[in-house]
């Protein structure tokens, strides 16, 4: 180990001087050989973070360095991130850094940046520090919009905003962001079949909050979600179920009315019945539909007796404001009351 940290140490050193005299030559390769060493070489992550690497490499990503030098960083960043999560998140504004490269022309650089924060986001006490990052959660739901952006980049995102989503205090950040309609823009138009079963996934997560419900509605999220659902909608199994679970956990957070909207489409609960008893399901996309129809069916048992109840005060208040409205029980004291009598 003590070869690793010394090979550490010159690394980062080099990088150190040539910063000092601003030597952007010297820096841009000083950078690449960062990459390369962290790339190759596993074991020298750790001692390239204690080294104090960190912070030269999050200073190329807001620095007007070439987008070679900024990839370079970025990459390096996220290998070091394997091994040294702490370190990155403990550097004082690495997490500004990495929202600014998201921001950039350079794609390399983007992409590399959200592997990073998925990276770090494996780290279930990250997910809320990064959650409160808006810009950098912003930059990320851009990423999806980019139609210049490749696929590598998109799948980035994605599996950043899912661990996002995981902490359940973000989602309402992320619907305010705009997400919602972002994601479900690449599951209709999006024909690369794993962005769809990442986004579909993410909406799953997003779906778990109050404020989903509205954003849902404003782009018709329950009806394409259903589609989804009914056998064939989907191109692959795992985009179904995240489908199903999606709305299961919009009807967990919405309650009521979040179960009246799945109602309102045409043929919903006979399309989760029928992943309910899919032999070809999964054992876990299966019971998350036997859920969901259960949820749906008490949910219509409400809504009938809710119904009942109102029709039943309406009936009562016609019979206490209109005097010549009767009952079927008192209608024959009534007919009986105004018989005339032959004699």
């Amino acid at each position: 180990m003590e070869v690793k940290l010394h090979t550490a140490r010159t690394l980062v050193g080099r990088l150190r001087g040539a910063a000092a005299v601003r030597d952007s030559g010297a820096t841009a390769a000083a950078v690449a050989e960062l990459r390369r060493a962290s790339k190759d070489d596993p074991e020298v992550r750790t001692p390239l973070a204690d080294s104090g690497a960190v912070p030269y490499l999050a200073s190329q990503l807001t620095s007007p360095s070439t987008s070679a030098s900024a990839e370079d960083a970025a990459a390096a960043l996220l290998n070091i991130s394997i091994s040294a999560r702490e370190q990155l998140m403990s550097t004082p504004g690495i997490l500004d850094a990495l929202a600014a490269a998201m921001r950039a022309e350079e794609y390399a650089a983007a992409h590399h940046a959200a592997a990073t924060v998925a990276s770090l986001l494996c780290v279930d006490a990250y997910r809320p520090i990064v959650g409160a990052k808006r810009p950098l959660l912003a930059a990320l739901v851009t990423l999806l919009r980019g139609s210049g952006r490749g696929t590598r980049a998109t799948k980035d995102a994605l599996k950043a905003l899912f661990g996002v989503a995981l902490y359940p205090l973000n989602r309402a950040t992320l619907v305010e962001l705009g997400a919602v309609r972002a994601l479900f823009a690449l599951v209709m138009t999006d024909g690369r079949t794993g962005i769809v079963e990442d986004a579909t996934a993410v909406v799953a997560q997003v779906a778990g909050c109050a404020e989903s419900l509205g954003a849902f509605a404003g782009v018709s999220g329950v009806r394409i979600l259903v589609d989804l659902v009914e056998p064939g909608g989907a191109a692959t199994g795992r985009s179904r179920e995240n489908a199903a679970s999606a709305l299961l956990n919009l009807v967990m957070a919405g309650g009521q009315r979040a179960v009246a909207q799945v109602l309102a489409v045409g043929g919903a609960e006979e399309a989760v019945r029928e992943l309910a008893e899919d032999g070809a399901a999964s054992p876990r996309g299966k019971a998350k539909a036997g859920s969901l129809l259960r949820a749906l069916q008490a949910g219509a048992a409400v809504v009938k007796r809710q119904r009942e109840h109102r029709f039943a005060d309406f009936l009562n208040g016609l019979v206490q404001s209109d005097p010549y409205f009767s009952s079927p029980a008192s209608a024959t004291t009534h007919d009986d009351g105004s018989r005339v009598t032959l004699g």
